[in-house]
């Protein structure tokens, strides 16, 4: 059920960015505005990401094997990396595009060019909350970095509205600075896509590398760790993200005269209690240390 929602949607803005590839460039190009066609062009690197996401999340939701035995949750990270990748690649463009129409003659804007701009807003917006919602029920990264490529759109088409919205008026109006607002929105466009780029980039990174999750996710853990009565001391408790899912990792000290038994039936209580608790864990591993009441006297 999870992987059908998640393909799903994944399908859902494969189709909707190839479509609104289509319409700005050829709008961009028909009526001359930069600003549809650098968000064309940034569609078009959409495509790339999401088709990025969906490998990515087709290949994370792969059970483990011999070569992978923590699975492939991984896969679903650097698919978002690449995105972000892609999306600063684009914002780059945009920007450049732009900044060289600031010194050309303006064009007419045509109000054709902005309908296109608010169709893509409204279909976009819808998008982001659709993808963006499964991304974060289902703890999907690659979902997630998708519904984050539709936000960045979402800037892109305000901006775009704004700009040829002001070029209208200024035409209208015969205001001939206005007719600049065209390419001045593609430059904020670009700032904007590269600052989530840039931040989407450094959350995979992050991830990629390792890190761990925050101290109050561990102390979460350790809380419930602790109402194990049979567990003496917490030796050493790390965690980190996998993908979309969470691999916890935890030395303690119990009672150096138990049975094996009875360790291995208080590692179940444990695995148990932290996974019921937070569904986004899927590998708890305890490691018992023998514990002595003059140990503790001692210390």
């Amino acid at each position: 059920m999870k992987k059908t929602a998640s393909m799903l949607a994944i399908w859902i803005s494969l189709a909707s960015n190839i479509v609104l590839t289509a319409i700005k460039i050829i709008v961009g190009l028909v009526f001359n505005s930069q600003v549809l066609i650098a968000d064309g062009i940034h569609n078009a690197g959409d495509v790339i990401a999401t088709a990025t996401a969906y490998s990515s999340m087709r290949v994370s939701s792969k059970p483990a094997d011999v070569d992978h035995p923590y699975g492939h949750g991984k896969a679903e990270v650097l698919g978002a990396f690449i995105v972000a990748i892609i999306l600063g690649a684009a914002a780059i463009y945009m920007g450049y595009h732009s900044i060289h129409a600031l010194f050309e003659t303006a064009s007419a804007a045509h109000v054709i060019a902005l309908i296109a701009a608010i169709v893509s807003l409204i279909w976009k917006q819808i998008l982001y909350v659709y993808t963006m919602r499964i991304g974060r029920r289902l703890q999907s990264k690659g979902l997630i970095a998708t519904a984050y490529d539709h936000l960045a759109d979402v800037y892109a088409s305000i901006a775009a509205s704004v700009g040829i919205g002001l070029a209208l008026i200024g035409d209208h109006y015969d205001i001939s600075y206005l007719a600049y607002g065209d390419p001045v929105a593609g430059i904020i466009v670009s700032f904007l896509v590269l600052k989530l780029a840039y931040e989407m980039g450094s959350e995979s990174f992050d991830i990629l590398m390792e890190r761990s999750v925050s101290m109050a996710q561990v102390e979460q853990y350790a809380a419930l760790i602790r109402s194990v009565p049979e567990v003496k001391r917490i030796d050493r408790l790390r965690a980190r993200e996998h993908g979309h899912y969470i691999l916890v990792d935890a030395r303690l000290g119990v009672s150096g005269t138990m049975t094996i038994q009875a360790g291995h039936d208080i590692i179940r209580t444990i695995k148990r209690k932290i996974k019921e608790t937070h569904t986004d864990v899927d590998e708890v591993l305890v490691h018992l240390n023998p514990w002595y009441e003059e140990q503790a006297e001692q210390s």
